[in-house]
């Protein structure tokens, strides 16, 4: 489990430069649209090497806390479930990132109750 699009350090985690996703894509077969995810955070990303990466976000867990290769948080900022619509239009691709509200308060409290408070805060404000 690696991040694609984000590079984790000493100092958190960043976007990776289009030299390290190049680099993270290399082996994988050649392709037009590459589709990822892990770090729950929606991002499209045309890579150096021409490929197009999408990562259509979290449906329903928009913030963490991680401590692997190095602690660091992730965080959409907002609590909406989120995922992506790919589809061919003529020659291209068109990418629409969605975020759709859905019963995060329903969640949170179910993470309370399962004594993750911390969790409960991260699905209603999507910070961590």
């Amino acid at each position: 489990m690696e991040y694609l699009l984000e590079t984790v350090d000493q100092y958190g985690a960043h976007p990776a430069t289009l030299e390290e996703i190049d680099e993270r894509i290399r082996d994988i077969p050649p392709t037009e649209v590459l589709l990822c995810g892990h770090s729950h955070l929606a991002r499209i990303v045309q890579a150096g090497s021409g490929v197009l990466i999408v990562n259509p976000g979290s449906v329903g867990w928009p913030a963490f806390r991680a401590r692997h290769p190095e602690p660091h948080v992730m965080e959409a900022g907002s609590p909406h479930a989120r995922y992506a619509i790919v589809e061919r239009v003529g020659q291209e691709w068109a990418v629409s990132l969605r975020a759709i509200p859905y019963h995060w308060d329903t969640a949170a409290r179910i993470a309370t109750a399962n004594g993750r408070p911390d969790i409960s805060s991260n699905l209603l404000t999507g910070w961590a």
